[in-house]
């Protein structure tokens, strides 16, 4: 037999029998790299914008995520809630000694790995879970759209997730507005009991500390929805918010758009940006929207940081709607700036 049989020469090069292994290596592209030229060599996929919205239950993730995907459009907007990557169903759960925030309750590495192909442009097949029923359906394909909302309780719990966003946002409510808003929702939509619902809180609790909460370290904005303390406003008065804009993206310049915290004769105008501390000491830029700012103060805080963009349209006229239709002025600016920073992304 020759020393040749078994391998034709075809003009291949000899590899890594003829070579010592450190050679052969040099000569063969790794695995990852062909699977690159493979896909690419087919066609290159768009690599769109994506936003993690991360906070705990009823923190008020999906009003903002809808109100986001309306202003820019279903067409050019793609919603995954990764909740829906749950483990067990409610039923199954009853007899866990951990609930939905535990990172065990969950398929933490599909969900890293679906972020992956949604921030390269490459369509998931993703699980459904079904709140209403508490059980799982058919898993729906998903293809990324130019800007990708990914809100849940966890997308931000791990650095491989973090690494796929283009910007990230924690919703950090004050905990009894919180829970106000849990039992509302899921008495009213998803069947349970008032007391059912205090009673799954109270077990939640050293968890959402554990897992949810760690959350807000890793967030280029942080946003609250509260009273002001100490401010006297009429009943029914929408709720303020504030906007911690730390320097890890770049903001619009505010400079000129929004007055600064106190005005010569002492006043607090309704929309102002202070210099506030952070959790850990830092300073921060704060963005605050009282509940009772007129809207003409707000349209005129709106188009100055849409021109930002240097777009020759207005901004969305839907921004601010809660889940009951109405507009909030601190919910609108929120979500313009939110809108803003993926327009900016994209650009």
């Amino acid at each position: 037999m020759s020393p040749g049989w078994g391998r034709p020469s075809w003009g291949w090069p000899a590899y890594s029998r003829d070579l010592p292994p450190s050679e052969a290596g040099d000569h063969v592209p790794h695995k990852l790299f062909r699977m690159q030229q493979a896909e690419y060599s087919e066609h290159a996929p768009a690599r769109p914008v994506l936003l993690a919205i991360a906070g705990d239950s009823a923190a008020g993730k999906t009003t903002i995520t809808r109100g986001l995907v309306e202003a820019l459009g279903a067409d050019r907007c793609t919603a995954v809630c990764v909740d829906d990557y749950h483990r067990y169903d409610r039923a199954e759960r009853r007899g866990l000694p951990f609930t939905p925030l535990h990172p065990e309750c969950n398929y933490i590495q599909v969900m890293e790995q679906h972020l992956q192909l949604l921030a390269r442009g490459q369509p998931i097949l993703k699980p459904v879970y079904d709140h209403h029923t508490g059980e799982f359906t058919r898993p729906v394909l998903v293809e990324p759209r130019q800007f990708v909302i990914i809100e849940g309780l966890l997308p931000l719990h791990t650095k491989l997730a973090r690494a796929c966003f283009d910007a990230t946002v924690y919703l950090d409510p004050p905990e009894e507005i919180r829970r106000d808003w849990k039992v509302r929702r899921d008495t009213a939509e998803r069947g349970y009991t008032a007391d059912q619902v205090l009673a799954e809180l109270e077990r939640r609790e050293l968890e959402s500390a554990a897992f949810i909460q760690p959350q807000r370290a890793f967030a280029d904005i942080v946003i609250r929805f509260a009273p002001i303390p100490g401010r006297v406003v009429p009943e029914g008065t929408p709720l303020s918010a504030e906007l911690l804009l730390r320097p890890t993206i770049r903001h619009p310049d505010l400079d000129g758009v929004v007055p600064e915290d106190v005005r010569e004769n002492g006043a607090r105008p309704a929309i102002h940006l202070k210099l506030a501390r952070d959790a850990d000491g830092r300073p921060v830029d704060a963005l605050h929207v009282h509940g009772d700012a007129a809207r003409a103060d707000s349209e005129m805080v709106e188009k100055a940081i849409w021109s930002r963009l240097g777009t020759d349209y207005e901004p969305p006229a839907c921004l601010g709607r809660t889940r009951e239709g109405q507009r909030t002025e601190s919910l609108a600016i929120t979500q313009l700036l939110l809108v803003y920073h993926l327009l900016d992304a994209a650009r």
